[in-house]
């Protein structure tokens, strides 16, 4: 299906080759063998399958757990369109970064760079390493949690063992570098099987949960409408905006920009011989793995915000069943109840612990990942892995030391949607040059996007931002020419 006229792809750079190509996670770049012509799909798919998988745990990091958590508590079902909308457009554009990877063998902040002015370059590059610290602040305030809620359950058990305190947990996730070290040197497949585990451990909690033990069967009529019925339901005396500014940092949590970037760079592994039958099929099992997983991780962004409704909305100072009084202020210091029903309070607590840990260290290495190839991709630096680690995380553990400092550790819910938000702000940043590059002939050749591909992602584009407009217009500009003594 040749369009007439159209030539061959060149796939060393289809438009401006130059000597910094394909310099991206070099040490890993064609590290993974596919298959000769003929051979089985499942062959095939084995091959091909994981780096979607890599992106995925992005998408099931402790930023979506804050989000959907404050989603369901807060709003019950209300905010359910959002997350089944933001997974279709991840999914989107997600194939879109796999296919720019695939068919130029660029990634999305290398094209970046060859591709548009040279005055571009900087503000691109900030732009998106606001969006990665923004990330791992998520993962800071995750694994603080986390390691607050293990050492406490500890504490009850062994009375000499000290209960860790956020603020503290917030300054030991620096030194989870020497996880990334640990890693490093274990080859990129041992990786993904080792996140695989991870995020199994996280959607195997909530799926049993609540589709086992039956806790929402009788509300699937209310979750089917919810899912197709669009809206903002209001909060007392704060309006739609509160849960506008919500839905865009669940879309900030899905569609996470730095994903983009991560994605275009992870295909780039597989050992592609560049031609026209390898691309196609390159195409075709990254699109595959794509949707199974982040499908996956829909479900798992769908169960928590399902099970925070039935456990936590409309229930702020009651007793739950282990005589804990829902306090509300805080969700995700309060969220293994939801998990209560199924293990016990203490199993719950340490469960949901260890999920919690193992969605923010799985985006950690993902988020060293993709903040490698944008300073690669857009600057040509290189840094060491390690250092970039600890830099990005150090850039994350200020804001969060501070607030928790001041204002105590009952507001890490909120500094968490607020990094989301921040994430949702920065999007059109890397979907517009992604849906530019993906729907040319002269950067894709033949492989171009096609008419549904194109439709899809260019109203995710326009929608996202237009969203993006309005909230900060309602809560920037909106707040400030309102008129004394109005309720905001």
């Amino acid at each position: 299906m040749e369009s007439s006229g159209v030539p061959p792809i060149e796939y060393r750079g289809p438009v401006v080759p130059d000597e910094h190509h394909g310099e991206s996670l070099m040490d890993v770049r064609g590290t993974v063998a596919i298959p000769g012509e003929g051979e089985s799909f499942w062959k095939n798919w084995r091959a091909f399958v994981g780096p979607a998988l890599l992106v995925s745990v992005g998408y099931m990091d402790p930023g979506n757990w804050s989000t959907d958590l404050s989603a369901g508590a807060d709003y019950r079902y209300g905010l359910l369109w959002v997350v089944a909308l933001s997974s279709m457009m991840a999914i989107i554009l997600q194939i879109c970064a796999a296919k720019l990877g695939v068919v130029t063998g660029k990634d999305l902040a290398r094209a970046s760079r060859d591709f548009f002015p040279k005055w571009t370059r900087i503000p691109n590059w900030l732009a998106t390493e606001v969006a990665i610290a923004a990330c791992d602040l998520a993962e800071v305030l995750g694994s603080a949690v986390a390691i607050n809620l293990l050492s406490g359950t500890a504490h009850k058990f062994m009375p000499w063992f000290p209960e860790i305190s956020i603020l503290v947990g917030v300054i030991i996730t620096a030194f989870d570098v020497m996880l990334l070290m640990a890693l490093q040197g274990l080859g990129f497949r041992k990786i993904e099987t080792f996140i695989l585990v991870l995020v199994a451990t996280i959607a195997g909690c909530y799926f049993t949960e609540l589709f086992v033990f039956g806790h929402a069967h009788s509300e699937i009529a209310a979750i089917g409408s919810a899912i197709v019925r669009p809206g903002f339901p209001p909060l007392p005396r704060e309006g739609a905006t509160a849960s506008l500014a919500l839905a865009i940092g669940i879309i900030g949590a899905t569609v996470m920009p730095h994903n983009l970037y991560l994605h275009s760079a992870l295909v780039q592994t597989r050992k592609l011989q560049k031609n026209d039958e390898v691309i196609r099929r390159a195409i075709k099992f990254n699109a595959i793995d794509a949707i199974v997983a982040l499908s996956l991780a829909f479900l798992v962004n769908a169960s928590i915000l399902i099970l925070a409704a039935i456990t936590f909305h409309g229930k702020i100072g009651q007793t739950l069943a282990d005589g804990t009084v829902l306090k509300g202020d805080d969700w995700i210091q309060e969220a293994y109840h939801t998990l209560g029903p199924l293990l016990g309070t203490t199993a719950a607590s340490v469960l949901f612990a260890v999920a919690l840990l193992a969605s923010g260290q799985s985006s950690t290495i993902t988020g060293t990942l993709a903040g490698q190839i944008v300073m690669e991709g857009f600057m040509s630096w290189k840094v060491r892995p390690w250092l970039r680690r600890l830099i990005t995380r150090l850039i994350a553990i200020v804001p969060a030391v501070l607030v928790i400092g001041i204002y105590g550790d009952r507001h890490v819910t909120d500094l968490l949607n607020l990094s989301q938000l921040i994430l949702g702000i920065q999007l059109p940043f890397a979907m517009i040059p992604l849906m530019m590059f993906t729907s040319r002939k002269k950067f894709m050749g033949r492989f171009v996007n096609g008419w549904f591909l194109k439709g899809a992602g260019w109203t995710a584009v326009v929608l996202i931002t237009a969203l993006d407009v309005y909230c900060l217009y309602d809560l920037v500009v909106g707040k400030m020419l309102a008129p004394a003594g109005t309720p905001q």
